[in-house]
């Protein structure tokens, strides 16, 4: 098998999966209607039966513990719009640096990963600030841990990166090296579908 056929039969669930992912969804969806008032889970289904490889990429977001469901749905683009809605930052994205280039540059003690390599590989986008406070007017979440944001260029150019939690009833935004990485700070994921 070719690399690429490699990559793709990797990004495609089994019949089994798909079926359990979709009960998983379901019920989340159907439990949190505060989250996507107005939106049809038929019409979400639909979309979900027609992007196989999206499926795959929400599997990873509830693999890796972020419990992902509805947040909203762009009209525009006709897409409905997947974020992590775990309580805290997903636990199988923690301990990991911002970027490749951060990741690179440590010359000692190494995290596994970086959040926005592990973005890519699942086919998911890091949050925006704007993102992460629109997220938390859905609920109260990293109130114990924190997440990487996209960072703007001319932070991330002078070695930084953000990154946001919830904390005394206000949506904090902080910075830090982008080679840093704790056990409390992971990243959130979106999806557009």
């Amino acid at each position: 098998m070719t690399k690429t056929g490699e990559l793709k039969a990797k990004k495609e669930l089994s019949q089994e999966q798909t079926e359990e992912l979709l009960t998983v969804l379901k019920a989340r969806f159907d439990k949190n209607m505060d989250r996507h008032e107005g939106l049809e889970w038929e019409k979400v289904h639909a979309k979900l039966n027609a992007n196989s490889e999206k499926l795959w990429s929400l599997n990873e977001m509830e693999r890796t513990g972020g419990e992902p469901d509805v947040v909203g749905y762009d009209q525009e683009a006709d897409a409905y719009i997947f974020c992590d809605c775990s309580a805290e930052s997903p636990k199988g994205r923690r301990s990991v640096c911002y970027d490749r280039e951060a990741l690179e540059a440590r010359k000692k003690h190494k995290p596994e990963n970086s959040a926005m390599d592990m973005a890519t590989s699942m086919g998911i986008e890091l949050l925006t600030e704007d993102e992460y406070r629109a997220l938390q007017k859905l609920g109260n979440f990293d109130m114990k841990t924190s997440s990487w944001v996209q960072t703007p260029a001319d932070i991330r150019k002078l070695g930084g990166a953000l990154f946001c939690d919830y904390r005394f009833g206000h949506v904090f935004v902080y910075h830090n090296g982008a080679d840093s990485y704790y056990g409390a700070r992971g990243f959130r994921g979106i999806l557009r579908v």
